[in-house]
């Protein structure tokens, strides 16, 4: 006798069967969805929209990270600002950078070289020095027009100094104080002044002629760091002095336009290598930098970051 199939048990079966199918066919789906989510745009491919900055900034371009690197000791190529003729520079104590042009523009950074600010100067003038260390204030020294503007941490004008209203002589290199007081170096006289902005009047006043002797002095930075006072000779060296401007020694470093200070060394480039000097066990090491197109004109190192100044371009490094 033949076994008869009813119609239940077909439509049973094929439940089952669709069941199953659309089961294997979920299981695929959800498979190939974790794998899709495995691969993720790199953080730094995205910039915070609460950091973007205007058209007018250069971004710069992030260094592809499959590159080996452009690296010494340790140093890796993050980014490079295309920036033309990079002059005067300096850090602030958060590590952001500030960097003039060649149009005299004042670009700030941040530690790893993303775009920030830019402040441009209403009048045309040659930007000798900038100081940010202060945080809550930016010293510009323009040196052709012997003139002063501070500037807050947007580098949003805060107030414009006419040296020449205070005195009639003329100043080679300045720079602010962590007390928000200003030293300037006199070169007509050859005397380091201390000037309050405040009650616009002159404070210390310390005569380098018996202390520089018969040189002939080539002043070209100035910067207070840990209660002392670096003056840079290219001539004969540095000459350090206390906050009061008061004469304490001399290093025997010569050759030199600028310095930088990190922690309690001092550094400064000099014949293509970077100088560390500590400056209370007077310990000295070298770094060797990596090879730039252009050559490197100036160096500034940070705590996480540094940053190599070259013709054309701003090269960030992570340390």
């Amino acid at each position: 006798m033949t076994d008869t199939i009813w119609p239940c048990n077909i439509l049973s079966s094929k439940r089952l069967l669709g069941g199953k199918f659309l089961a294997l066919l979920a299981v695929l789906l959800l498979t190939t969805s974790l794998q899709a989510q495995t691969t993720a745009p790199r953080a730094g491919s995205i910039v915070p929209p609460s950091r973007t900055a205007p058209d007018s900034v250069n971004k710069g371009n992030i260094a592809p990270q499959s590159t080996a690197a452009s690296a010494a000791n340790g140093w890796t190529l993050v980014r490079t600002i295309n920036l033309r003729q990079p002059g005067a520079a300096s850090l602030d104590r958060r590590g952001n950078l500030y960097v003039a042009d060649g149009q005299n523009n004042i670009h700030q950074y941040g530690p790893d070289g993303q775009p920030l600010n830019v402040y441009s100067p209403p009048l045309p003038g040659h930007t000798a020095q900038l100081e940010a260390w202060n945080v809550s204030k930016i010293m510009a020294f323009y040196d052709d027009r012997q003139e002063i503007r501070l500037l807050d941490r947007f580098l949003a004008p805060i107030t414009q100094i006419r040296l020449g209203d205070y005195f009639d002589g003329l100043v080679r290199v300045a720079t602010l104080a962590p007390d928000d007081k200003l030293w300037l170096l006199d070169e007509s006289d050859l005397t380091l002044r201390q000037f309050d902005p405040t009650i616009q009047r002159f404070g210390q006043t310390t005569p380098l002629d018996l202390i520089i002797g018969r040189s002939k002095p080539d002043f070209r930075f100035l910067r207070q760091y840990q209660n002392n006072l670096y003056l840079v000779d290219r001539t004969s060296g540095i000459f350090v002095f206390d906050n009061l401007g008061n004469y304490r020694k001399k290093l025997p470093f010569s050759g030199l336009s600028a310095l930088g200070f990190r922690g309690d060394e001092l550094y400064y480039l000099a014949d293509g290598v970077l100088h560390f000097f500590q400056l209370y066990t007077l310990a000295e090491r070298r770094q060797t930098l990596p090879k730039v197109e252009g050559g490197t004109s100036q160096v500034l190192v940070g705590e996480g970051f540094a940053y190599l100044l070259t013709p054309t371009a701003v090269l960030v490094y992570k340390l």
